[in-house]
This record gives structure tokens, C-alpha cells and sequence, in this order.
């Protein structure tokens, strides 16, 4: 059972360490840490000893309309589509340091991307107040590429037969390319901390892999704008298949909620507290570059209900591989016996 944990993990390295992109959501700008879908399948392991990489391109399409508002870099909008790519490049260093039998792990994200971003109606923000400001009620539209907050990380991961477990911590540090009163950022400039436990069950013999992953995201105020977002909670489930030991099929479904509302002097439109839920499905193919596993994993899912946030399509295309996995630990050589005469 290790064996096969082992060498599907060091293909699937980062699986639910990237609690870190943003998107289109609630909060201020719409815009929420957490991704929906995100933290599974596998959400529950950590992989061997070693250094790995990932790169998740993230793809999202939404658009809030019926003249509904939201905020975005100050700016008070209403029929708003937005079309993001970004990626999120990971560096995830897991340590042969164990604290209460859990492995330790960091990672650390750099993301960067360009949100193009569209709104029917202006009604009020900088983009009016500007010296070569737009009048109120036009339409907007920006899209600029531009890196954005750096993410660190740290995990404890603990396995038992067929169960994996693990406890996350994620800071995210406002130190991104944030225009302020701008529609199109990727960084979301202000520190933000996100707590999440999740778990795996994975039968080789079956071939059969559920995990969930729930956690709390706790946001600072961005000084840019004086807007403070609320507490936020999110759960994720799936349920995966491995119709060999390359590829795997299965089914997503996660849930949103922000639970205190937002607040501070930029919060225009009150607490706009949202929620949403999605469902989707994903699929993955381990193959091999010379030795070294690589695994390409493709996550589609479509937000189905949803109150104070854009409704969308999300897309992920992750690409995980070792960059060095420590040696197996070699077996104590047993002691011989002694005859006793």
C-alpha cells in the first residue's frame, strides 16, 4: 500500500497544497482566496520526503448581471463579465522533520495572470473621480497582466493503512502588482490566512480514491480601498476511480459560504455576504519524462447556485512533478540471535 501511495504521490506532488488562487467571488471585488474545487482529489496526502514542482494554469469565465453591483479596485460596477487566466507556479518542499508522527511540508506560489474585465455600468470609484475620469454610467473595461501575492504554506501529513490525513496553514502576503482603482488585479492586497483540514481514503486494490477538505479563510483590510472582507468557509469532496495506475477519472463538488459580512469605509454596498456551490468532474495521466513521473490533471466545474458572486465556468490544468525524492528509509537489519547454553 505505501509503495503505491508512494510513487502516485510523487506524480500527483501537489494536490491539495494549492489553497492559494484567486477568482471571481465574493468578498470584496468578488474577489475570494479560495477556489472552488481546488483542495481535491487527494487532498488528504502529503508525498515523500522531497522537492517538487507544480504549475496550475487557471481558467474562469463569469459574469454577474441583471444590473446587479459588486466592487471592484473601489469602483462600484453592475453587469460585469470577466474572462481570467492566470498561473500559479509551486515549489513544495517536503521534510524528513516529523512533529507528533505528521510529515512537514512547505510550499511557496507565485502567481500571475491578466483578469479582462468588462462592466456595463459605471457608477462610481476612481475610474469617475479621475482627472480624465468617465462619467457615471458607461462602460468599463480593463485587462492587464501583472504578478500577484506571494503564498507560503506549511502541512502536517499522516497516513494509516488505506486513510491519509493532513492539517494546512496558508499567509497570503500582500506584496503583488496591485493597481488600486483599477478592474483588472490579480493580487488581492491584503493579508490573508487560511486554515484547512482534509482527508483521504484510497484502496489500490480497488482502485477507489474520496477525500474532502474544509477550512476557514481570514482576510485583512486592504488599505488601498479601506474595504475589509468577512471570514469565509469552504468544502470540497470527491470521488475518483484509477482505471489503471496512468489514469484516473472522477466527480468534484464544493461549497462557499461567507460567514461574517464584509465591512470598513470602502464597503459601499454593505456586508455582501455570498455563497455558492459547484460541481464538476476532473481527470488525470501520470506518464514519464526519461525517469521522472509527470502528472497532468484537468478539473472543469460549474458554479450551480450562487448569491452576491459572479456565476461561472472554473477550469484548472495542473502539471506536478518530482524535482528529488528522498530515498526510501532502509529497513533496521535485525539483531542475531543469540543461543543461550
Amino acid at each position: 500500500m505505501r509503495s503505491f501511495v508512494r510513487n502516485l504521490s510523487r506524480g500527483l506532488a501537489l494536490g491539495g497544497m494549492l489553497v492559494s488562487v484567486p477568482t471571481t467571488e465574493a468578498a470584496e471585488g468578488g474577489l475570494s482566496f479560495y477556489i472552488e474545487g481546488q483542495a481535491v482529489p487527494l487532498g488528504g496526502i502529503v508525498p515523500p520526503p522531497g522537492l517538487y514542482f507544480d504549475s496550475t494554469t487557471y481558467f474562469y469565465n463569469g459574469k454577474i448581471g441583471g444590473n446587479r453591483q459588486t466592487q471592484l479596485g473601489g469602483n462600484v460596477v453592475a453587469n460585469v463579465n470577466v474572462n481570467l487566466v492566470a498561473d500559479f507556479a509551486t515549489a513544495l518542499w517536503v521534510t524528513p522533520v516529523e512533529i507528533l508522527g505528521g510529515e512537514l511540508a512547505f510550499a511557496f506560489v507565485m502567481p500571475f495572470g491578466e483578469p479582462a474585465v468588462r462592466a456595463g455600468v459605471l457608477l462610481n470609484g476612481p475610474l469617475v473621480n479621475q482627472v480624465l475620469g468617465r462619467p457615471v454610467g458607461v462602460s468599463v473595461a480593463d485587462a492587464t497582466l501583472n504578478p500577484g501575492d506571494p503564498i507560503v504554506s506549511a502541512s502536517l501529513g499522516w497516513h494509516s493503512g488505506n486513510w491519509h490525513w493532513k492539517l494546512a496553514g496558508v499567509l497570503s502576503i500582500p506584496a503583488g502588482g496591485y493597481e488600486p482603482g483599477q478592474l483588472s488585479n490579480v493580487a488581492l492586497n491584503r493579508t490573508i490566512g487560511d486554515v484547512s483540514a482534509a482527508a483521504t481514503y484510497l484502496d489500490p486494490a480497488l482502485g477507489i480514491e474520496l477525500s474532502t477538505a474544509a477550512g476557514f479563510t481570514f482576510n485583512g483590510k486592504n488599505p488601498a480601498t479601506q474595504y475589509t472582507t468577512g471570514t469565509e468557509f469552504h468544502v470540497d469532496v470527491s470521488a475518483s476511480k484509477y482505471l489503471s495506475k496512468e489514469v484516473s477519472v472522477g466527480v468534484i463538488a464544493s461549497h462557499y459560504e461567507q460567514i461574517t459580512g464584509d465591512s470598513g469605509p470602502g464597503a459601499r454596498l454593505g456586508p455582501f455576504k455570498g455563497r455558492a456551490t459547484a460541481v464538476g468532474g476532473t481527470i488525470s495521466v501520470t506518464g514519464e519524462a526519461g525517469k521522472i513521473p509527470i502528472t497532468a490533471r484537468l478539473k472543469v466545474l460549474r458554479e450551480v447556485e450562487v448569491e452576491n458572486r459572479f456565476q461561472g465556468t472554473i477550469g484548472f490544468l495542473e502539471v506536478s512533478f518530482p524535482l528529488w525524492v528522498a530515498p526510501p528509509k532502509a529497513a533496521p537489519e535485525p539483531k542475531p540471535l543469540i543461543a543461550k547454553f
